[in-house]
C-alpha cells in the first residue's frame, strides 16, 4: 500500500507519531545491540525515508542515545516513559521505526530476520523468513523493500 498511514506513540501517550508508505525494509535484528536495547530476544524494525515520518506530540520528551563505539547504532526513547521510539539513522537516509511503537498494523510482513548468527539461544525462532548473517545484499539498496525477485540469502561477510 503506498498510501498507507500508521500511527505510533509510547506507553504513556506523551510522544506520538505518523509513518506513511512505501516502506523500505521490515525486519528482525538479533545483533546483540538490539537485543540490550529492547530487553529482549530481537528488535523489529520498520524503516522509512524521513520524508515519510512526522512526530505529531511530544517530541520534546524524545530522548536519544548513540552508541560512541558503534558507526550506526542509536536508541531513542520517551523520557517520561522509557518506551523505545523511532529515530533518524545517523547519515539522515533513514528513520528506524520500532514496530512494537506502533498503534496499527502495517500492510507489510517482516521480511527477514537478521543477525541471525548473534541470536539469543534462548530467543524465539522457527518462522518461514529468510535467515542473514548480517545485512542481506538488498538491506543496503535505496529501493522499497526486497527486490522484485525476492529476499537472497546472505554470505557472512561482514559490512
Amino acid at each position: 500500500m503506498t498510501n498507507e498511514i500508521l500511527y505510533g506513540s509510547c506507553v504513556c501517550g506523551t510522544v506520538t507519531y505518523q509513518v506513511v508508505a512505501p516502506f523500505l525494509r521490515f525486519a528482525h535484528c538479533h545483533c546483540s545491540r538490539c537485543r540490550k536495547a529492547t530487553g529482549s530476544s530481537h528488535a523489529t524494525n520498520l524503516y522509512v525515508v524521513p520524508s515519510q515520518f512526522k512526530w505529531t506530540s511530544g517530541q520534546k520528551s524524545v530522548v536519544r542515545y548513540d552508541l560512541p563505539t558503534a558507526r550506526s547504532f542509536a536508541n531513542t526513547f520517551c523520557r517520561s516513559c522509557g518506551s523505545p521510539l523511532p529515530h533518524h539513522t545517523r547519515s539522515g537516509k533513514e528513520v528506524v521505526v520500532p514496530a512494537g511503537s506502533l498503534d496499527d498494523e502495517p500492510s507489510l510482513k517482516p521480511q527477514a530476520d537478521i543477525f541471525w548468527g548473534s541470536r539469543a539461544p534462548w530467543g524465539c525462532g522457527g518462522n518461514a523468513l529468510p535467515q542473514f548473517a548480517e545485512y542481506p545484499p538488498w538491506w543496503l539498496a535505496s529501493q522499497p523493500a526486497v527486490p522484485a525477485d525476492g529476499p537472497r540469502p546472505a554470505s557472512s561477510a561482514r559490512r
